[in-house]
This record gives structure tokens, sequence and C-alpha cells, in this order.
């Protein structure tokens, strides 16, 4: 019989402020660590639960061995009234992408709609956490990354040559969640697969395939042996095709073959590339109207007919608010395996554990 799980919960403030301490550690000038952190933390708040708190010792090691430039010089170049580039400088991701959701919502405001490119860049953790940023300025966020390694083949294909390339698009409702919709284009992200290897975890068939006979891949240490899967087969091998077209080579960023694997190269710059488009509502219909909309049409559709079994209908961004609120007030649930890995790199790197914040 499996025994239940032990789920601790932790304060959110305990883990930005671990994050924050670990990078200034390790490089970070304060303010950019702080930032960060709070970036990282708000994955941890919505329940991207692999691309927070999670890849800290990650990061700490590709900063110590050279791979991240602790102290970037993030340059934007302004290349038309609704368009810009970011030259990261290979900093972290986190900064480039808050720069990058910045510059377009400042152009928006002027122009209605921006499309911001950013390159040499890295990792930046969730992609819904960049494309719900515009929200707060009345905007629609969209946007997208070339994954940091691939773990995906063309549809048919037996060499990894894509990534998981995620989409996410953040929508501004009224009295409902806004709707944020954040999906890989592989049926898991590759976090989730390094959290069930982190828990010694067997994987579901259906996530990944092996390379050498394409029969069910399911045990989480031998993933390097493996492809993850496409959402809906050959049309997710094509959405991540195009959107790493969009924000790797339309930036002039690696994409395919030029991938730097970030798991298991650290010294190398990755060059990420990225894309953030901030839609201003008001250019379309008075955002009033707009949110009662977008309400109208979410209680339409969560109240609509279930099929048989079905509890629920589920809308994106819903629970990704309760889970939220949750967190806020509850704190964070984490695996033991985890708070102990991060306990040894705090103890490291002589910086206070999670249990003594």
């Amino acid at each position: 019989m499996n025994q239940a799980r032990t789920i601790d919960r932790v304060q959110p403030a305990a883990i930005a402020g671990l994050i924050a301490d670990a990078l200034a550690k390790v490089g970070l000038p304060a303010a950019d660590a702080a930032k960060v952190a709070e970036l990282m933390t708000e994955a941890d708040l919505t329940g991207a639960d692999a691309h927070g708190v999670f890849r800290l010792p990650q990061y700490v090691r590709r900063l110590r061995a050279g791979g991240v430039n602790p102290q970037p010089s993030i340059q934007v170049t302004k290349t038309a009234p609704a368009t810009a580039l970011v030259d990261g400088d290979n900093g972290m991701g986190h900064l480039v992408m808050a720069r990058a959701a910045e510059t377009a919502i400042e152009l928006a405001r002027a122009t209605g709609v921006a499309w911001v490119g950013a390159k040499r860049s890295n990792h930046a953790g969730s992609a819904g956490v960049y494309a719900a940023l515009p929200l707060a300025a009345d905007m629609i966020g969209i946007y997208s990354v070339v994954a940091s390694a691939n773990h995906m083949a063309m549809w048919g294909g037996a060499e990894t040559l894509l990534g998981t390339n995620p989409l996410a698009v953040a929508i501004p409702a009224g009295e409902e969640a806004p709707v944020v919709l954040d999906i890989a284009t592989t049926v898991v992200s590759y976090g989730t697969v390094k959290n069930y290897r982190l828990q010694g975890k067997a994987m579901p068939e259906g996530w990944m395939v092996s390379r050498a006979d394409g029969g069910p891949l399911t045990d989480p240490q031998k993933s390097d042996e493996g492809l993850l899967l496409p959402i809906g087969a050959y049309k997710g091998s094509g959405l991540a095709l195009v959107l790493g077209l969009l924000a790797g080579t339309l930036n002039g960023a690696a994409f395919g073959r030029d991938v730097v694997d970030f798991n298991h190269d650290d010294e190398s710059a990755c060059d990420n590339g990225h894309f953030i488009i901030a839609l201003d509502v008001a250019r379309f219909l008075p955002l009033p109207n707009f949110r009662a909309e977008v309400d109208r049409h979410m209680r339409d559709l969560r109240g609509s007919q279930r099929l048989p079994g079905v509890d629920a209908i589920r809308l994106p961004g819903a629970e990704r608010r309760a889970r939220r609120d949750d967190r806020l007030r509850n704190g964070v649930p984490m695996l033991p395996e985890l708070i102990a890995q991060l306990d040894k790199l705090a103890d490291e790197l002589g910086v206070k554990s999670l249990q003594r914040r």
C-alpha cells in the first residue's frame, strides 16, 4: 500500500528570501537577486512547482561555473514604434524577460500593440508568469521561449531537435479570474520529469518514449535516453517548431541543433530566445465592457452541461488564482526531498535555510 507523502508548507517570504540571498552570494547585485526571487516565487505561488525555487540549485551551479553572467548589461533596441529587441548579455532570464515585458507594455501604451524579442538570455522559469505581467496594465500578454534543452523530435523523428517551447496567454477578466493559459508543446514539461526524478517516482506511460525503439519510457532516471511526446501528435511538434522560429531564429538566438542543453553544460552560454506581446484591450473595446464579456463567457462555459463522471469544468486561470490565494495564506507545499536539497545548498552558501526563516 502506498503511504501518503509528507508535504510541508513554506511561507512565500522564506522562499523569496532564500532565493535572493543565494543569488547574491554567487554574484547578483541585491536588487537583481530580489527581482529574480520575486518572479521565481510567483511561479511557486501560482503552481508552476518545477519552475520556482526548485530550479535554484541549477541556477547557482551555472552562475558559479560561468554559464550565466551575474551582472549583465541588458540593452533594449527599439526597432520600430511597436517592436524592440532585448540583448540580455547572458544574464538571468528572469531579468531579461522583466525588461522585455516592461518594454512591451511601454510601447503598447503608445501604439496599442507591441512585440518584443529577446536574445542572449537564459532559462526564465514559468511562461505564465511573463504572459501575466501585462495584466497589471489592463493588457493581454502572449509569451513564448525556446526551451533551454531539446527533449522532443519533429513528429516521426528520433533526434532531439525541438524543445518543450511553451505558449502562454493571459487575458484580463472582471470578477472572474484572468484567463491564463500556460502550456508546454510536449505532454509535460521537462521540469515535471525532473520533479519525478527527485521523488524517485515512475512516470506514466505517454510522457516519453525511448529513442532506441519508440517504446514507453517510464523511468525518469533514464530520461536522457528518451523523447518527450508532443501534445496532439504532429500538431504539437509543429507548434514547437513555429514558436522556436519566432522566439529563437527571429531574434538571432539559438534554435534546433544550436540549443545548449543547460542540464548537462554549466559553462556555455545558452543564448535563449524569447518573445512577449502586449495588446491594449481598450484599443478594441472599452475595458469594462471587455471584462464583463469575458466574465459572462467564463460563467457560461463553467456552467455548461458536463459529460457523465465529470465533476467540474475547469477553465485556464481559475485554479491558478485559487492556488495563489491559498499559498499566500498557508504557504507553498514543498516535498521533503526538495527542502533537503535546498537546505544543503543554503549550508554550502552560508545563508539561512528555509526552516530558519
